[in-house]
């Protein structure tokens, strides 16, 4: 019996590492790369948290341009990696044809929705932390005017600038709210220069805080915050420790939660394919509050924030979400 006992464990064991042996992470970052200080760098420091708990490598590519999204999603695939997850919905495209392509290797999506049996299409509730950011900006404001600085002018940046009013109005409902997008292509994300002057511009105009949902074009927001002595808000990463004093917050996307996740289902054998859709409820979105920010946010703020996060989940707030109905009653 004790024979038999370890012959089985033994062959548990090599199961277990022939299994994990198959588990070979990959991500192909959006524009901007991993180091942009916000939605690559997320997706980022998702994979880099299971290689340190998992003792598992991953790869990653930066691509410069959109042609090298297919070609890099092939390379992954073509080489066994499982699974390959493409940050942005710009790689819907390239990455509904590889998996065709490849329908034994699983594939993950932030930001779009790829309906095949081998891709998990993640989708943020991006309306909710936005909401209550706007609030934190309406509460923070002096002048009754607080601005947006979008990147892409695309549905999903409007749905940022969407949940932003809502939050806005439902503190002060005269409140002035400026809004600016950065651009029409892909060269949006990565304008901070661009980004420096709109917030500028609304800065002249009488914003004393203003939120931006640009990639690494927010920089540039967040540096002309800093330059007026007015406050910024980070977005996807926590950004506060980037001009301490100046942020006022970040609007947590947790782009790395749900890559640690793909990857360590496929590890645990746990995977599903599908749709997750990650709000307040699930920790996908949320508000960041450290030691950089939490002399501009009082006792009262905080409160109000935790109070309107928990009608938020228990559905007593319903904030509009522009991807299904692209107006923004609040505007």
């Amino acid at each position: 019996m004790r024979l038999k006992w370890l012959a089985a464990a033994a062959a548990l064991v090599f199961a277990g590492q022939a299994f994990a042996a198959e588990v070979k992470p990959a991500v192909v970052y959006d524009l901007g790369g991993k180091f942009d200080k916000s939605f690559n760098e997320a997706a980022y420091a998702g994979a880099e948290r299971f290689k340190s708990e998992a003792g598992i490598e991953y790869r990653d590519f930066e691509i410069q341009n959109d042609s090298q999204r297919e070609q890099a999603l092939r390379n992954f695939a073509r080489r066994g990696h499982n699974p390959v997850v493409g940050i942005g919905f710009s790689q819907a495209q390239a990455l509904e044809k590889v998996a065709k392509e490849f329908p034994d290797t699983k594939f993950a999506i932030v930001d779009m929705v790829v309906d095949l049996p081998n891709v998990r299409s993640i989708i943020f509730k991006e309306h909710e932390g936005s909401y209550l950011v706007g609030m934190l900006a309406a509460m923070a404001s002096k002048t009754g005017k607080v601005g947006f600085v979008g990147g892409m002018d695309i549905p999903l940046i409007r749905k940022f600038a969407c949940g932003y009013v809502q939050g806005v109005k439902a503190v002060d409902p005269d409140a002035e709210i400026y809004q600016n997008m950065t651009g029409t292509t892909g060269a949006a994300w990565n304008d901070p220069v661009k980004g420096g002057e709109l917030a500028k511009s609304q800065f002249d105009r009488g914003a004393d805080v203003v939120y931006h949902a640009a990639g690494g074009t927010g920089l540039g927001v967040l540096q002309a915050a800093a330059d007026a002595g007015k406050l910024g808000i980070g977005v996807d990463s926590n950004q506060n420790g980037m001009h301490p004093g100046s942020v006022l917050t970040s609007m947590l996307k947790r782009v790395d939660n749900a890559v640690f996740k793909a990857f360590d289902d496929v590890k645990n054998d746990t995977w599903t394919a599908g749709f997750d859709v990650l709000g307040l409820a699930e920790n996908g979105v949320g508000w960041a509050l450290d030691d950089n920010n939490k002399a501009l946010v009082t006792d009262d703020m905080k409160a109000a924030l935790d109070a309107a996060s928990q009608k938020i989940i228990s559905g007593e707030i319903a904030v509009h979400d522009y991807m299904s109905d692209d107006t923004c009653p609040a505007s």
